[in-house]
């Protein structure tokens, strides 16, 4: 249940929720609190979803929409094989739902307990996926892809990612212009 934590911190942060963005702001610098502010102009409409069928939330803003799994640890280092291979399956099956539904997938990798200064959030993406226009394929390319090992297993390493204020602040200008 510790990863609800995150979940809602997310949700907030996506919102544009007061509160979400002073808090997430407190240890951040200048530019990563301006970007995290740009939320209040382009603020999401997230919901959480039911289950573990491998998306906790999907955020919607106009026609862009991404379902987005949270994952966290103290680790820089997320192993998808570690968890007796159910967060490698909930990946299989969150690829092919976004395949079938044209959606860009979205992992939102968080540092737990204060173990960085600064943004404490990472983004990324399934690799493999195609979008042959539109802003999903922009996005896409835009977004560090999740890794794999040399047994194929997936990995995500935080310091690869990209920072979810960075994203914020591309999702601003892809939006407004």
């Amino acid at each position: 249940m510790q990863g609800n934590i995150y979940e809602r911190e997310l949700k907030s942060i996506l919102q544009a929720e007061e509160k979400a963005l002073e808090k997430i702001s407190k240890r951040c610098g200048y530019e990563t609190r301006a970007n995290y502010l740009l939320l209040k102009k382009i603020p999401f409409l997230v919901l959480r979803a039911a289950g573990s069928f491998g998306i906790d939330l999907i955020a919607v803003r106009g026609e862009i929409a991404f379902p987005i799994e949270v994952k966290s640890s103290v680790h820089t280092t997320y192993l998808f094989s570690s968890t007796a291979g159910r967060a490698a399956f909930q990946a299989e099956k969150m690829e092919q739902m976004c395949r079938n539904s044209n959606l860009l997938p979205l992992y939102a990798f968080r540092l737990k307990d204060g173990s960085i200064d600064g943004d404490p959030w990472m983004v990324f993406t399934i690799d493999g996926m195609e979008f042959n226009e539109g802003r999903n394929r922009i996005l896409y390319q835009k977004l560090p892809k999740i890794e794999r090992t040399s047994a194929g297993n997936r990995v995500m390493h935080w310091e690869n990612g990209l920072l979810l204020n960075k994203f914020v602040e591309y999702l601003f200008f892809l939006l407004t212009r």
